[in-house]
């Protein structure tokens, strides 16, 4: 491993620069896509009669997300890299297809529910390629890059999406996005053969019981979005299915992660509750657009706009500076930003504000993920050895799918619930706001691997 007193490599440097291109290539279509669908989902709502499913359409994604993840996360501690990312892979591209060519919204969540076994198995295999590939003071500039792979899909992936959905159709907006992929992949792969992706000491638990608690998880996640459907008892789903994800969910985690416990858990802990906060308010940002201040498709998208930008340089400013900066004051200048975010979308739905208070307001919430959410990242594979960085890779994306699923499983409940009373929007971001605030407690308890050794 390098140290800091050694000078360190790029990550464009012959050695890594084309497997940095191909994995930032992946990272910016699933860019494309996530805010592409954000912001056209609305429409695609409408177009198919799915209002009660408008959710699920993003939950399901989370929810078997997680499936991908253990899959991924196992197969890959016991070996390469390069079958669970083709087979991950496969999946979103299918997954993008059948949404692209569903004539009824049921059909089109199938489609996501495929896609989302893709995405968390691509995202799994992406961090341990760069655990493997990239010595360790790399791994903050790498997930830097990362996150700067939004950057220009947020100046064009929204604005692009509602053109598309408004001149040709939305449907372009997943399969445009699946032939890029098979593209980008095409030099992915061809990159990574050669390189040394597997582990000299590879794992050997079991794996059907994980894969079994992930599919539990994943249909708890999966009752949680549809517990609307159960009417008076609606509400008693969702206890039920909260409970089944924290039993489900405890063996995919680190010990100690569902209390808090100081380091990895907490870092694991922390993940879930800032991702909950932010996506599950931010669906409704170009909802609240939308139906509220008539924007059209095209320019419903510009606060997540703001906020992916906000993202990419705060995440750049981690990349240089986190180790100087130090955990704890990232937790609290992050989670800062991110209840601010929230607390100018609830004034800007209870008092009516003009729009660009929710736009420019909203970018503090990208300001405060930015900073956040790659170091998180980087603190995982530090407290990671050879055998465990496929669970804890796929530990932290499971408790970011899920903390977002619930989440907006349970905005969604009360959206509907409140529907036509006008508070709908104000309770969504009340509740991600005190899903922010509670990310302090874990927050203020991350620790210290070896990040301060080997990230600049």
């Amino acid at each position: 491993m390098t140290t800091a007193s050694e000078p360190a490599p790029s990550i464009w440097h012959a050695r890594y620069v084309w497997v940095t291109i191909g994995a930032v290539a992946l990272i910016f279509l699933a860019a494309i896509q996530s805010l592409a669908v954000t912001t056209v989902m609305p429409v695609v709502s409408a177009d198919l009669n799915g209002d009660r499913l408008y959710a699920v359409a993003f939950a399901g994604t989370l929810a078997t997300s997680v499936i991908g993840m253990v899959v991924v996360g196992a197969w890959c501690d016991r070996g390469g890299v390069l079958a669970p990312l083709t087979t991950a892979v496969a999946l979103f591209v299918v997954g993008l297809v059948i949404a692209g060519v569903a004539l009824t919204m049921p059909v089109l969540v199938a489609g996501r529910l495929v896609q989302g076994l893709g995405t968390g198995g691509q995202t799994v295999a992406l961090y341990v390629v760069v655990a493997r590939v990239y010595p360790g003071m790399l791994h903050g500039r790498v997930f830097a890059a990362f996150s700067a792979a939004w950057v220009v899909p947020s100046l064009i992936g929204p604005f692009l999406a509602g053109a598309v959905t408004e001149f040709l159709h939305w449907r372009w907006v997943f399969l445009g996005v699946a032939g890029l992929t098979v593209i980008a992949f095409a030099m992915v792969v061809a990159r990574l053969y050669g390189l040394p992706l597997h582990t000299d000491e590879p794992a050997t638990g079991r794996i059907v019981p994980r894969v079994a608690c992930a599919v539990a998880v994943a249909v708890g996640a999966l009752g949680l979005s549809l517990a609307g459907e159960l009417g008076a008892w609606a509400w008693v789903g969702v206890a039920a299915s909260i409970l089944v994800i924290a039993l489900a969910a405890r063996p995919l985690l680190p010990r100690g992660t569902l209390h808090a416990a100081r380091g990895l858990p907490s870092v694991v802990l922390m993940r879930g509750l800032i991702a909950g906060a932010l996506f599950g308010a931010e669906i409704y940002v170009p909802y609240l657009l939308i139906d509220d201040y008539d924007f059209s498709p095209t320019f419903a998208g510009l606060g997540l706009t703001a906020a992916a930008l906000a993202w990419a340089a705060a995440a750049d400013v981690q990349g240089r500076f986190g180790d100087r900066i130090g955990n704890t004051r990232i937790t609290l200048i992050g989670t800062a930003l991110l209840v601010a975010a929230l607390g100018f979308a609830l004034l800007t739905a209870l008092l009516g504000l003009h729009p660009a208070v929710l736009i420019a307001g909203w970018g503090l919430a990208g300001a405060g993920m930015g900073l956040m959410y790659p170091r998180l990242t980087v603190l995982t594979l530090a407290y990671s050895t050879p055998q465990n960085q496929g669970f804890n890779s796929s530990a932290l994306s499971i408790s970011d799918s899920v903390g977002s699923a619930s989440a907006i499983a349970v905005a969604g409940l009360v959206f509907t619930a409140l529907a036509g009373s006008g508070a709908g929007f104000p309770a969504v971001f009340a509740i991600t706001g005190v899903l922010a605030l509670a990310a302090l407690v874990p927050g203020l308890r991350l620790g210290h691997a070896h990040e301060a050794a080997t990230v600049r």
